[in-house]
């Protein structure tokens, strides 16, 4: 293959699908009128678009970089782990999905003072932000590490040019900009996988050669590092992180009704069915043709690197921008929207402009990103974390039970007074960090495993739940603050608000259709000017694309048609 054709593809790919993301963003810029528009696409945003909104927001490249990394040094575990996100999708959408959909209207914080007074609030926000920036520098460290292995492209600047795009398209056009873009690549990253597995599968020697080759109890569910305690301790995780990550519940409020709401959850859970097997099974077959590779993380990058044809290293590439892009530019719109609602807004005064607020969100949204920034450069800077995937379950491990236990106790009981809830979140998080740092000490090393750090957070929370609200009852005031609070949540549905908002005065359809659509056109170019024999399998997708992005194109067109009178 010709090194210079691959280069040339690849980049060209690359640059022509960041330049469609900035084109969405431009788009959906001046359709930002009002803090709803930018932070909840006013309620309207179709429940299909919400789910895979939410299913791209869940991972990023840091799941490829990390769960690859397992399937390639333990097999199906890394499937059996994932696996668990589907009860917690399902439990977090039965039990909270309406809830959240009628609680929360901007930010997912805006309740907490109705149901637990400014002091909860203001704590929660400046205790979760802090979390988030760090999560969101990790992965960004992640896909600037896939960047670098896959295209041999600096590291630094693979982590620039990631966080400046998607800081850019989000910064310019908010939830709705987020959305969409995380259709377009979810439609990108579902059609480099479905290219991987075959050739994977083929490159391993087929059923019999895969099978002969890979180390034994490689299909077996669990490992004894990843055990069932570790598997118990990490859904609790993961089901409080569907629940009340403030990027992921957005899109159970950025519906229309109760029901979508359910539904958004629902449909996620099948598609983590069906997404871990076709992701991680090519990091699988890697043990079998690239055996003893000193770097587990680089797997994924090396092995696309090994099999994909001309072009399709970039799309890939461009695939994993998307999965990372989803997630942090979900985050960045979550996190600006508790600095604009939950801080700004305390300071500022009540009467600012909707103008003067979208502009505050923006301004927040780029110092988020930039913050984010400043934390990979920071992780790339200090090296030694070589397992990625245990110092993300660790962070969370410390810092989730407490932010999140308060936030469920007041969507679901009465009980927890105001107290109650600040007590348990300053000692739950003062029990992680302190069990953590003790676990620094060799004679306590056991202590810093993840199911020992959630296993005492989570109690100390819920013991501070209790003890608070035992210690300092409600007051009159409080009381009918709670009782309104529920009376709004479990009414029945009210009747819904007319589409006044410019981001839905037209159909998605036709942005995602001309989007997808421009993908494929340039796919089916830059094949045309390079090699068509040896990039085939690159040109079929790029007329693929093509063809669904017609088909949406014709899809809007015929909504659009059936709306008027």
């Amino acid at each position: 293959m010709d090194t210079a054709q691959l280069v040339f593809a690849d980049y060209a790919v690359i640059a022509g699908f960041f330049a469609v993301m900035l084109a969405i963003g431009w788009y959906y810029s001046g359709k930002m009128r009002t803090l709803q528009d930018y932070f909840s696409g006013s309620q309207k945003i179709p429940w299909w678009l919400s789910s895979i909104s939410f299913y791209m927001s869940s991972f990023s490249a840091f799941t490829f970089v990390s769960y690859s990394a397992l399937a390639y040094q333990y097999g199906w575990v890394a499937v059996t782990m994932y696996w668990v996100t589907v009860p917690a999708s399902l439990l977090s959408a039965y039990f909270f999905a309406s809830r959240w959909r009628r609680a929360a209207n901007t930010s997912p914080l805006e309740y907490i003072e109705e149901r637990f007074g400014p002091a909860l609030r203001q704590w929660l926000a400046w205790l979760g932000i802090p979390v988030k920036v760090i999560d969101d520098g990790l992965k960004l460290f992640a896909i600037g590490t896939l960047v670098s292995a896959g295209l041999d492209f600096p590291l630094r600047w693979g982590i620039l040019l990631s966080g400046g795009i998607m800081l850019t398209y989000t910064f310019l056009g908010g939830l709705w900009a987020v959305i969409i873009t995380d259709f377009v690549q979810f439609v990108v990253m579902i059609l480099v996988v479905a290219i991987l597995v075959p050739l994977s599968f083929m490159k391993a020697g087929g059923v019999t050669g895969f099978l002969e080759n890979i180390p034994s109890g490689f299909f077996a569910l669990t490992t004894p590092k990843y055990n069932w305690i570790y598997l118990c301790s990490f859904f609790v995780i993961i089901a409080l992180n569907y629940s009340t990550s403030w990027s992921l519940v957005q899109r159970y409020y950025s519906v229309r009704r109760d029901s979508e709401a359910r539904k958004v959850g629902y449909l996620v859970a099948v598609l983590n069915v069906i997404g871990p097997p076709l992701f991680f099974f090519p990091a699988m077959a890697a043990r079998v043709y690239l055996p003893d590779l000193a770097n587990v993380n680089e797997v994924y990058s090396l092995l696309c690197r090994t099999l994909l044809p001309v072009g399709m290293t970039g799309m890939l590439i461009a695939a994993m921008f998307s999965a990372t892009m989803s997630m942090i530019s979900s985050d960045y719109n979550a996190v600006a929207s508790v600095l604009t609602n939950d801080v700004y807004k305390r300071f500022a005064g009540a009467g600012q402009s909707d103008r003067s607020l979208v502009f505050a969100a923006r301004l927040f949204t780029l110092l988020v990103g930039v913050v984010s920034l400043l934390t990979a450069w920071v992780v790339m800077n200090n090296p030694g974390q070589e397992d990625l995937f245990q110092l993300m379950v660790r962070l969370f491990s410390i810092f989730l039970p407490p932010v999140a236990l308060p936030m469920l106790a007041g969507l679901i009981t009465r009980r927890v007074s105001n107290a109650g809830g600040i007590a348990g979140l300053l000692l739950g998080m003062t029990t992680g960090l302190a069990v953590y740092v003790l676990g620094g000490d060799e004679s306590y090393a056991s202590l810093r495993q993840e199911p020992v750090i959630t296993a005492c957070t989570l109690v100390s929370t819920a013991f501070g739940l209790l003890a608070g609200t035992l210690a300092r009852r409600r007051t009159p005031r409080q009381a009918a603050a709670i009782q309104n609070f529920f009376n709004r949540i479990e009414s029945p549905e009210g009747p819904q608000p007319a589409d006044t908002s410019p981001a839905q005065s037209t159909s998605p359809l036709p942005v995602i259709g001309v989007s997808i659509g421009s993908l494929g056109l340039l796919m089916i170019g830059v094949m045309l000017l390079t090699s068509v024999q040896e990039g085939f399998a690159s040109l079929l997708v790029g007329f693929i694309m093509l063809g669904l992005g017609l088909l949406f194109c014709g899809a809007g067109r015929s909504s659009h048609e059936g709306q008027k009178p």
